[in-house]
């Protein structure tokens, strides 16, 4: 029974007002909300799409560091995911980290049912785990995932590592030296971010194997952040599901981004995280913030 005050019509054009775009998203829990499906919702809702979050395990961690992750089984993450599926049409997906190769071949085998959708994989750092989970989720990925996927985006350091492991170069892999290896295994598109420099800059480049299609060059905040990458990678796949064209999608990601760092606070006692939410502020709290944020960080251990 609707209140009497409120007409039929009113509430069909209600609920028709909203998200035009819905994004889901593959993630981990993070009890810190410096990453994970954590900062994917609030990053994907900021930017103004619905998201469609599947939980693919947890991580046990705190601003400082990750000490554990536990997985969900795929068969879990697979039934999510479906369920909705056959309820919301989604305008694209994105995978952060999930875990195991087990989910990785389950969001795969999904995401080639939908192969009409634009998939954006984020590759984070690792390097909290053991080295041999570390190869093998990898290899996975670049097996299972990559194939399916339409933009990659991880950090220069990163993606090196993974893709270009025997690099024997003087000088440092470039975007497109990444893109092309990327390529190799499907992924049209690869952004790659925190390139470094002279003068404290950073670069971050969108390449396909053949051009670099557009730069974007940022001053280095003196302060570690985490949840940088999975902030633009959730903006930039928003974006896309909103019909935004891609290079445009990425400049406004970042620049979003950019908002969200130079807003960034620490809740507890390690690193900065991303204010998704700067925006909502008033001039009030923005001229409070400024007074009261002093990021006592060694410019040595910087990441944007």
């Amino acid at each position: 029974m609707l209140p009497a005050s409120i007409s039929p019509d009113l509430e069909e054009n209600s609920m028709d007002d909203g998200p035009a775009a819905s994004v889901m998203v593959f993630n981990a829990n993070d009890p810190s909300g410096a990453a994970g499906i954590t900062a994917d919702l609030m990053t994907i809702a900021s930017v103004g799409a619905h998201a469609l979050p599947v939980i693919t395990g947890a991580y046990a961690r705190d601003t400082s560091e990750v000490y554990d992750h536990f997985a969900f089984d795929d068969e879990a993450v697979s039934e999510q995911a479906r369920a909705i599926l056959e309820d919301v049409p989604v305008q694209a997906f994105k995978v952060g980290f999930v875990g195991t190769p087990e989910n990785l071949s389950a969001i795969a085998e999904l995401a080639s049912d939908y192969s009409d959708v634009p998939l954006i994989t984020y590759m984070p750092d690792l390097s909290w785990w053991q080295e041999d989970q570390i190869d093998l989720y990898q290899d996975a990925c670049t097996e299972l995932l990559l194939p399916q996927t339409t933009v990659l985006v991880g950090n220069h350091s990163t993606l090196s590592r993974w893709l270009l492991p025997d690099w024997n170069l003087e000088r440092s892999p470039t975007a497109r030296d990444i893109a092309r290896a990327a390529n190799e295994f499907g992924v049209a598109y690869t952004l790659v971010t925190g390139i470094p420099l002279p003068d404290q800059f950073i670069d971050n480049v969108l390449s396909s194997p053949t051009a670099v299609l557009c730069s974007h060059k940022f001053e280095r905040f003196e302060a570690s952040f985490f949840g940088a990458g999975e902030t633009l990678s959730a903006a930039l796949t928003a974006l896309i599901a909103s019909d935004t064209e891609l290079t445009e999608a990425v400049s406004e990601a970042l620049s979003y981004l950019d908002r969200c760092l130079e807003g960034g606070f620490r809740p507890g006692m390690g690193n900065v995280l991303p204010d998704r939410l700067f925006w909502a502020h008033t001039e009030d709290d923005d001229e409070e913030d400024a007074q009261e944020s002093s990021f006592e960080i060694s410019p040595n251990d910087t990441r944007h």
